[in-house]
């Protein structure tokens, strides 16, 4: 069944009949199916209505015990986290046509993941992350013209910019890794493709290890922009796959935390979340986890960390201190792999 239009629902919304024994399952899909319909009302600069999918005009658990009320600190920290997303709804569209422009009916899907996709999108500090699936591999013009739009829209990005992959849906079901891409942007690469876009077009291509970990969010909360529900285009990533991805991107932790603090501290601590209770978290959500599951000597650390998350500002640490942080996570990490 494809589904067409930005925000349309991901792939495990369209079968909760389905599904009707596994409630948890189908109370995860409500929500998802709740947080699609609050990014299109703010694109379209509407407010949320009192919406019949979230508890069918009945008052959740969490109301009626009083734990979620409204003005709570929960309620502040989701509006808050809207409002972020709306200023980049409109750049998600304008995305997602052009995509659908350059590529036609070669495009398969394109799908969002990443913080926007697990809510807790910081327009400061989170980059826009996308997939994009096709049926055959792109031509040379067609990569190039696809590029140039990029390179326009990511004008109007996040500081941060877009991170976006394009991969052959050959290798998505089953799930092949190391997995192969055909194209691949960030702004750690729009210097290349400026000074040399025919050069990059041509070489841009290979495998990637982080595609397992962004296959595992999108199968797990990713949202589908356009394109087939996420069950019919992806397979599942192995528990093995999953964790060498993971361990490729935190395994030089030691060395890196001085760099990009916020990022590694919150990294190690859902990657740590992982290994250790088979939980898929964003950075935000691994650094509460963390905060009950790491010594205490290191709450600081975390608890600044999320802080600067939250705000968007720069993070000061105790290099001593954070590289002890880093060994003893790395250390913890592997104890549970072994």
């Amino acid at each position: 069944m494809e589904q067409r239009g930005a925000f349309s629902q991901g792939g495990k919304g369209d079968s909760i009949g389905r599904r009707r024994g596994n409630w948890k399952r189908a109370a995860m899909d409500r929500k998802r199916e709740e947080n699609r319909k609050r990014v299109l009302w703010q694109g379209e600069g509407r407010k949320p209505e009192k919406s019949a999918v979230a508890g069918r005009g009945k008052k959740t658990g969490k109301e009626c015990c009083g734990r979620e009320r409204k003005g709570s600190r929960k309620d502040k920290k989701r509006r808050n986290m809207w409002r972020k997303i709306k200023r980049i709804s409109g750049l998600i569209n304008d995305f997602t046509e052009m995509s659908r422009k350059i590529l036609g009916d070669n495009l398969k899907g394109i799908y969002l993941h990443g913080s926007a996709a697990m809510g807790c999108f910081n327009p400061e500090k989170s980059d826009l992350d996308l997939l994009l699936v096709v049926e055959h591999p792109v031509a040379k013009e067609d990569k190039r013209k696809f590029m140039e739009a990029v390179v326009r829209l990511n004008e109007e990005a996040p500081p941060k910019g877009m991170e976006l992959s394009v991969v052959l849906q050959e290798n998505c079901r089953p799930f092949v890794y190391p997995t192969p891409f055909e194209l691949h942007f960030s702004n750690m690469h729009l210097k290349w493709f400026r000074e040399n876009p025919d050069d990059y077009v041509e070489n841009m291509k290979g495998t990637d290890k982080d595609l397992a970990a962004h296959v595992a969010i999108i199968n797990h909360c990713g949202i589908v922009l356009y394109g087939q529900a996420v069950s019919q285009v992806f397979g599942p990533v192995s528990k093995d796959d999953y964790v060498d991805s993971i361990w490729n991107d935190i395994k030089d932790a030691q060395e890196t935390i001085g760099r990009e603090p916020v990022y590694v501290i919150l990294n190690l601590c859902r990657a740590l979340g992982y290994v250790k209770e088979n939980l898929i978290l964003s950075k935000e959500s691994g650094g509460f986890w963390g905060l009950k599951a790491v010594p205490e000597r290191y709450h600081t650390l975390i608890q600044k960390a999320l802080a600067c998350y939250e705000s968007g500002e720069e993070m000061e640490t105790d290099e001593e201190t954070a590289a002890e942080y880093a060994g003893y996570m790395l250390g913890e990490i592997r104890l549970c792999l072994l």
